[in-house]
């Protein structure tokens, strides 16, 4: 198990795609831990003086005007994450629910936040013995932060709800015993600065951009065999035509496919053909998958500075003693971020059909109808071709900005937020269609090119076809294709195909 501490510097995007993929071992770094502290001081300070500070002393939303008696600030925190955890739906997954708590502990030992160094300290422990809290996908708007899922999160601290501990589901109060630890018994501000942030849906959202990392990888992969599949040039691909246009993500596509397509003896056997231009699904990928790489980017960097931001309200200045109450739990950065990136889900989907379609038309590929020989007594490709579109027409609807509605919640007192959770929720439905018409087309342009056999595609693409055909025989004769799709959809989802693209993806390419 990896090990980090964490301090004041911000957490690269590396970082949290390895929180993502692994358990870590976390601790806090003694600047931290002063800075938690003076904040922890000041809100004691403030207690002591008899100010009126909202969440500390007072209720919530709409209840911010009533004020709350000394001995029942401890009941005030632990009534609000009761009365919080109402979300519903299906549960988060263990890697997301531990990007959520490693950004609240990153967020909470930024120092501005109240909280003992003792809440952080149990949080980390639970994130290092792999106890992560059950929490339901639905329940947030994105403002006021993603309260009913992070109650759902802070509840197992005082030994409510329930955990998954090495995939079983055990009620909390049971895991923390048997690990040890006691229930917390919180403090002033306490609840309320777990419950407060955007953990939630930037969690999602991160996720899933890591997860269309391996998708648009995947996807060049793709491209590149259905191109030299269907006999196609790589004149689209010259780096000069992409350098006059300028677009980072178009050139660095383009440079991809050059690379992927190198060394093709199929490319060589027709490189003096009469055909003038490819349909644009195989000419126009550097712009097409070069605007989502780009977007991916923009996306990614929104989301690295969401992670490593303190969400939380009101914030704890300790260095002049001031306790401020605003807004940074509005979620609408995420859900912007969401919103666009779901485009380019849509649009990986979306082209890669269209070269599915390309693939099983005879006229337009030079290949036998719906790849398949004995075409008529065997229906080949024939019906995933309509899968794919099906799952392409679905993401088109799914891709319908989320962030435009909104609707009041609290008595108007929160009266516009951001659906960010949904925004961000809804790309992973969006990438398992995308994951499987990408798995398709894989499916597809190994058969094209088992076509072409004796003649060899390049050496990167040969590699390609001989991982789809450890999973995958060659079809000839009509079997289902459901289980070659499943298994082929959870390479790409696994970032099989990352590494060969990995030099300009943001997470590793900065």
């Amino acid at each position: 198990m990896k090990e980090l501490k964490i301090d004041r510097q911000p957490l690269p995007l590396a970082t949290l795609r390895d929180i993502w993929m692994s358990p870590v071992k976390l601790t806090i770094s003694s600047e931290s831990r002063d800075a938690v502290a003076a904040a922890h001081e000041k809100v004691l300070a403030v207690l002591a003086g008899g100010d009126q500070v909202y969440g500390v002393n007072t209720g919530f939303g709409l209840l911010a005007n009533v004020r709350i008696s000394k001995d029942e600030l401890g009941l005030l925190q632990e009534n609000l994450i009761k009365s919080h955890a109402v979300g519903v739906g299906p549960l988060l997954s263990d890697e997301i629910v531990r990007l959520i708590m490693v950004m609240k502990i990153k967020a909470l030992a930024e120092g501005y936040s109240g909280v003992r160094p003792a809440l952080i300290d149990m949080l980390c422990t639970l994130v290092s013995k792999e106890i992560y809290p059950t929490i339901p996908s639905k329940g947030s708007v994105g403002a006021s932060g993603d309260l009913a899922p992070l109650a759902h999160m802070a509840g197992v601290l005082i030994g409510v709800g329930s955990v998954r501990v090495n995939g079983e589901e055990m009620p909390a109060a049971d895991a923390l015993k048997a690990a040890g630890l006691e229930p917390v018994t919180l403090g002033p501000k306490e609840g309320l600065a777990l419950l407060n942030g955007t953990q939630v849906s930037t969690a999602l959202a991160l996720a899933a951009a890591f997860r269309t990392e391996n998708l648009l990888a995947a996807s060049l992969a793709a491209g590149a065999m259905s191109a030299d599949a269907v006999q196609g040039s790589d004149t689209p691909f010259d780096e000069r035509i992409h350098a006059v246009r300028g677009h980072r993500g178009q050139i660095d596509v383009a440079a991809t496919l050059r690379q992927f397509l190198a060394g093709s003896d199929i490319r060589a056997s027709h490189i003096d053909c009469n055909r003038v231009q490819d349909p644009y699904s195989i000419r126009c990928q550097p712009q097409v998958l070069g605007a989502c790489l780009d977007v991916l980017r923009h996306v990614c960097d929104v989301l690295e500075i969401e992670a490593n931001a303190v969400t939380d309200n009101p914030l704890v200045f300790a260095e002049t003693g001031s306790v401020l109450s605003g807004g940074n739990f509005h979620a609408e950065p995420v859900a912007f971020a969401a919103d666009h990136l779901a485009l380019a889900i849509a649009e990986i989907g979306s082209l890669a059909e269209r070269r599915i379609a390309l693939l099983m038309d005879p006229h337009l590929s030079g290949l036998p109808a719906f790849l398949v020989r004995e075409s008529g007594l065997n229906s080949g490709f024939m019906i995933v071709q309509i899968t794919a579109a099906a799952l392409a027409s679905e993401n088109k609807s799914l891709a319908h900005p989320a962030s435009v509605d909104s609707i009041p919640t609290s008595a108007n007192q929160e009266d516009h937020v951001s659906m960010a959770t949904f925004a961000a929720n809804r790309l992973h439905t969006m990438l398992d269609n995308s994951n499987n018409i990408i798995a398709i087309e894989l499916l597809a342009a190994a058969q094209g090119i088992d076509f072409h056999h004796p003649r060899q595609s390049s050496e990167i693409l040969e590699r390609c076809l001989g991982r789809i055909r450890e999973l995958s025989p060659t079809l000839e004769k009509d079997r289902s294709l459901k289980p070659d799709i499943d298994a082929v959809s959870s390479l790409i989802d696994e970032g099989d195909f990352y590494q060969q693209c990995s030099a300009i993806l943001p997470g590793v390419a900065r």
